[in-house]
């Protein structure tokens, strides 16, 4: 079966739009209030977003457009379903959850562009917690349980943003500070 989908005509970018569909998908039942099936949208995308890298690399079919145009969906995915999410709190007149929304989205944001900027800078930074699986599980539960997602008397959204916008901002400070704990332990080490 693995050979089969190796040698297929499936590629990474192809992998990689279903994933992108998949979170618009998500945002726009977000939009109409199907909350639950938002949650499976996101999270089936979110996988297709995991696959894509591995299915590149074990494959062979991999190249540098296809790594920047999964990093680039992976942002813009994010975003897309986080700006559903806070259109639905502002109809809802939840200041607080509106903002602690824009701070997860910017938050997320900074946790990817931080490692991406020290990388760049030739430090590996794959240290924090709210790495991209978190972050899209603490979303999907969020989505699941969601006030109107038919699974209970849940109201898991709100909570869920706030401690993704928390542990977002708390992961881009880990990264700052560690990415500038090792560009002084290389510096004292080439003194």
């Amino acid at each position: 079966m693995r050979e089969r989908l190796i040698e297929s005509r499936l590629t990474p970018n192809a992998i990689s739009l279903t994933g992108f569909a998949l979170n618009v998908a998500a945002a726009v039942l977000i939009f109409e209030r199907f909350f639950f099936l938002a949650g499976v949208a996101f999270i089936i995308g979110s996988i297709m977003d995991t696959l894509d890298g591995r299915y590149s690399r074990m494959s062979g079919k991999g190249t540098p457009f296809g790594a920047f145009l999964d990093s680039t969906l992976d942002r813009i995915e994010e975003g897309i379903v986080l700006i559903a999410v806070a259109a639905y709190f502002a109809t809802r007149h939840n200041e607080a959850a509106v903002a602690a929304t824009v701070a997860a989205a910017l938050g997320s944001l900074m946790v990817s562009y931080t490692r991406a900027r020290a990388e760049a800078l030739g430090v590996p930074c794959k240290v924090g917690l709210a790495t991209r699986p978190v972050r899209v599980v603490i979303l999907s539960a969020g989505l699941v349980f969601a006030e109107g997602a038919s699974l209970g008397h849940f109201e898991l959204l709100a909570p869920a943003v706030y401690v993704l916008a928390g542990l977002a901002v708390f992961t881009m400070l880990q990264r700052i500070w560690y990415v500038r704990r090792q560009l002084r332990r290389a510096d004292a080490e080439s003194a």
